[in-house]
């Protein structure tokens, strides 16, 4: 089992910024690929980026590439997620996510999960 729990989620202006962090506890085996998802109202949960357990691996989707950027400290367990330049469509749930295989957390199999945390963007 592998527990995670995020933080820095707010209110923030377009064009802002805003950095979430997800710490992880627990089975260290089952957390080796960690990454962001979101989920806007009405709308299913989608994948935003990902990292393997080097970090030498990432991949975001298009809409944020060039403005998002994931990250891990694997000493504090925590995987972070920096968000530039945020727009109003960035408003979200955000869900830090891990899986004991990289494209397994892509594909969201089996994926642990933290309870989300609120990203507003106003316009």
């Amino acid at each position: 089992q592998v527990q995670l729990v995020e933080s820095g989620g707010g209110l923030v202006q377009a064009g802002g910024s805003l950095r979430l962090s997800c710490a992880a506890s627990g089975r260290a085996s089952s957390a080796n690929a960690k990454g962001w998802f979101r989920q806007a109202p009405g709308q299913e949960r989608e994948f935003v980026a990902g990292v393997d357990w080097s970090g030498s691996r990432t991949y975001n989707v298009d809409s944020v590439k060039g403005r998002f950027t994931i990250s891990r400290d694997n000493a504090r367990n925590t995987v972070y997620l920096q968000m530039n330049s945020l727009k109003p469509e960035d408003t979200a749930v955000y869900y830090c996510a891990a899986n004991g295989n990289y494209d397994a957390l892509f594909e969201n199999k089996s994926n642990f999960w933290g309870q989300g945390t609120q990203v507003t963007v106003s316009s």
